[in-house]
């Protein structure tokens, strides 16, 4: 064997591998050899990067939560106090799940398996508490908490059963938690 190659993307390499295998195999399939096997790298490689499965689950949980942070970031009336704020948030939670739903389907399961794996805890909570933030700049932090509740409750109806997204449902029940 010649010197080692340096390989700076190796370690998104791997962060992506854990996502198609999650995707795949649900996080039951999800393993360093499993990871290994999808990013076509050594086993050492994966132990290397992430020192424990938890570790890596947090690196492709923080990246998936990226995709719902930029469909927030992308709505600019969100932070309009002329908007009607009901409308902008069943519309951003209807622009998320008309997305790639296979992506939708990985932030829950990530997201849920916090459940079970408390290391998971804070970046699950991480997009919770952004929305949450950006919410009570236009009402108040309990409520913005009652109303990413909501959606999250909605996102989650709308994945278990395969249904239809209903934006105005959804609208008119966020309507309803704001004074």
């Amino acid at each position: 064997m010649g010197t080692r190659r340096y390989d700076p993307e190796r370690r998104q390499r791997i962060i992506d591998a854990a996502i198609r295998v999650v995707g795949s195999k649900g996080i039951a399939g999800l393993s360093h050899r499993s990871v290994a096997r999808e990013a076509d790298v050594p086993l050492g490689s994966t132990t290397y990067h992430f020192k424990t499965l938890d570790e890596l689950m947090v690196a492709a949980l923080r990246q998936a939560n990226e995709g719902f942070a930029k469909v927030v970031a992308a709505h600019h009336a969100l932070a309009d106090a002329g908007s009607d704020l009901p409308a902008e948030l069943a519309e951003l939670l209807g622009e998320w799940l008309a997305g790639d739903r296979v992506g939708v389907e990985l932030e829950y399961e990530l997201y849920l398996a916090a459940l079970r794996r408390p290391a998971l805890r804070p970046v699950a909570a991480e997009w919770c508490e952004e929305l949450a933030e950006v919410v009570a700049r236009r009402t108040d932090p309990v409520t913005a908490r009652a109303l990413v509740a909501l959606l999250d409750g909605i996102s989650l109806q709308v994945l278990l059963t395969g249904g239809e997204y209903d934006a105005a449902y959804t609208r008119e029940m966020l309507a309803r938690l704001i004074p």
